[in-house]
């Protein structure tokens, strides 16, 4: 059993990733659990856990934050979360695959800022396009890369 989670912004995950999540869960013994602020109809067991919060912005990023612990991962869109998460010591991973560290996360805050302010005045930005197969294959080897980097880190 791994001595770190692995926490799921689960709001905004395309449901096609859950597959992978559960498989990770199975091939590593690892602790799962899904937070967001409605019903996601996940099915508990044994590692895996659904968390409901409370409707309303940043809910259940805030949950994440109070409650992960440094080495835990999170799979998040969120680029605010992303940071906090780096901030805490754990590590975050984007569902089209892109793992974030302290390198390139203020870039990633920069440029969410610059789109908000475009979106603020009214330029049309347009929206993330669907998860396709090739995002997928990205998002499984990161989490696979990261997961055995963290057992790996826990072992020494």
């Amino acid at each position: 059993m791994a001595s770190f989670k692995l926490w799921i912004d689960a709001d905004a995950l395309p449901k096609i990733l859950r597959e992978i999540i559960f498989r990770a869960s199975d091939r590593y013994l690892l602790d799962v659990i899904f937070v967001a602020n409605q019903p996601l109809g996940i099915a508990p067991s044994v590692r895996i856990k659904s968390l409901q919060v409370l409707s309303g912005a940043d809910q259940a990023d805030q949950e994440i934050v109070r409650q992960m612990a440094e080495g835990d991962i999170v799979v998040t869109q969120d680029i605010p979360l992303a940071a906090q998460v780096i901030e805490q010591g754990g590590v975050a991973i984007h569902p089209r695959g892109e793992i974030f560290t302290t390198a390139n996360i203020k870039a990633r805050l920069h440029l969410r800022d610059y789109m908000d302010v475009l979106r603020g005045s009214g330029v049309q930005t347009g929206g993330p396009k669907p998860i396709n197969d090739r995002d997928k294959r990205e998002f499984s080897s990161a989490l696979d890369q990261t997961i055995q980097r963290q057992l790996r880190k826990t072992k020494v």
